[in-house]
């Protein structure tokens, strides 16, 4: 079985914004849903989100997930030891912080299989300057037997290059057995979940060490600095994709997709584009410059032009602009509207003509 916890207690205080860190957009959606998304999509049965700064916000909105609310949050060690709805489960439980929101799903999957013979399984990056980041600690044969917090370091253990990525994998019944030997015995006088590391090694348990090759993908979010740096990573994925797959995206700096758009062959996309939402775009379509479609279906050869459609459908060959404005309704080849909840009344958008 495959369970997961992603730690999403925290205001993020260094965003210096009164909205919980993790319900942050990037493109079209919080930053904690492309994690979710992520889990889903290797097939993670059970996704436990810990809560705290605003809990009742993010409840309402990721309503196909568990909760487990901690207060007063004393560390990460502290989040994992309210997730007791888990603590009978078999299999493996993935923790991930819910500020990393460009992970993908082929890294956790790789994960997963990492640990299928070890006790624990984390992430690590290798940085010339580890700076902040607590520091992978090997034996000679080149297990993981430790995490030290950078702040804990002494001057050798600062010299190591080697981070923690925060993205773990655990036996679940050795996650939750180990749990009650956790004791605040550092700096900040929290329960660190690293320390679970040392605590399963000094117990004879395989740890594996699990190199990122793309550092990026493990970016955490603390900052709107950071938040701009997610959002430039995210939106060059997706339209590197698009443009591996035909789409003619002219420039990709000034285009933004969200990650459930489908598109079709022979697409042009002029620059100042937004297409977000579950939006499908047929073949031959052209939309040019400053247009905005959300959650609609473009047939074939239909051309767009600085327009902005929402929940709507229009129909094939059909062309849409200058300057119009679509919302809730259909539009067929002869530019006529029906909207979608009184089809029997026919009107035109304005800025169209019959």
């Amino acid at each position: 079985m495959r369970n997961a916890i992603i730690l999403a207690a925290g205001k993020g205080t260094r965003m210096k914004s009164s909205q919980s860190k993790v319900m942050h957009s990037i493109i079209d959606r919080p930053m904690l849903a492309y994690i979710i998304d992520a889990l889903r999509a290797v097939h993670v049965e059970r996704i436990v989100v810990v809560v705290g700064y605003q809990a009742q916000t993010i409840e309402a909105t990721f309503k196909d997930v568990e909760f487990a609310l901690q207060e007063p949050q004393l560390g990460t060690g502290h989040a994992v030891m309210q997730c007791q709805q888990l603590a009978n489960e078999t299999g493996d439980t993935i923790i991930i912080n819910g500020d990393g929101p460009c992970i993908q799903p082929e890294t956790l999957e790789k994960l997963f299989q990492a640990n299928e013979t070890a006790s624990a399984t984390l992430c690590t990056a290798i940085l010339e300057d580890a700076g902040a980041y607590g520091r992978i600690v090997r034996d000679q044969a080149n297990n993981v037997i430790g995490i030290v917090e950078a702040k804990d370091c002494d001057p050798e253990q600062l010299k190591i290059k080697e981070i923690n990525a925060g993205i773990y994998c655990f036996k679940n019944q050795d996650l939750f057995a180990s749990l009650d030997k956790l004791e605040p015995n550092n700096a900040q006088h929290e329960y660190y979940l690293t320390d679970l590391i040392s605590i399963l090694s000094d117990q004879g348990k395989t740890v594996n060490g699990m190199v990122i090759e793309n550092r990026e993908e493990v970016m955490g979010i603390n900052d709107c600095k950071e938040l701009y740096r997610a959002y430039t990573w995210m939106t060059n994925h997706i339209n590197s994709y698009w443009l591996e797959q035909g789409v003619q995206i002219i420039d990709p700096k000034r285009t933004m997709i969200g990650k459930d758009v489908k598109i079709g062959h022979d697409v042009i996309i002029y620059p100042n584009v937004e297409i977000t939402g579950k939006t499908q775009i047929g073949n031959g379509v052209i939309i040019r410059s400053n247009s905005r479609i959300v959650d609609s279906t473009i047939q074939d050869g239909v051309t767009i032009d600085a327009s902005i459609i929402t929940s709507s459908q229009i129909d094939q060959d059909t062309q849409i602009g200058p300057m119009t404005a679509i919302t809730n309704c259909q539009v067929d080849r002869q530019c006529r509207l029906k909207s979608f909840e009184r089809f029997e009344n026919e009107h035109i958008a304005k800025g169209q003509e019959k």
